[in-house]
């Protein structure tokens, strides 16, 4: 008869609230307030980037044309910073979110300008 070993975390159901600490986060198990994990994740560096790619999207939009900013060697939060350079810079609204900048509009010229002037390796 096979057995399991007791050390597998995987098997455990795992707390999600403490009546001493609240909310207790599922990665660390510490309190949601003393958590680091969302703070460690802001800060690193997605895998796989270098060579920044600027693109003109309009699909899943209404038909509304954005500038889409990909792979850039960047954490989320130097990301969100370069963001809203960026739409400064153009003069538009726009988002952050998972890695992937967007600026409202035709911009691909201004934003690949702006992005080698910064000193970043950028494709079209």
């Amino acid at each position: 008869m096979a057995t399991r070993s007791s050390s597998s975390r995987d098997d455990a159901p795992r707390v999600v609230f403490s009546s001493e600490s609240g909310r207790l986060c599922p990665e660390c198990g510490k309190a949601v307030s003393a958590c680091v994990c969302s703070a460690l994740k802001k800060l690193a560096i997605p895998q796989g980037a270098g060579t920044a790619r600027v693109k003109r999207d309009n699909k899943g939009r209404g038909g509304k044309t954005v500038t889409v900013v990909t792979d850039l060697p960047l954490n989320a939060i130097e990301l969100e910073a370069l963001g809203k350079k960026l739409r400064t810079r153009c003069g538009a609204g726009g988002t952050t979110r998972d890695g992937v900048i967007e600026v409202q509009g035709d911009h691909v010229e201004t934003v690949f300008t702006f992005l080698v002037a910064e000193g970043f390796k950028v494709k079209k």
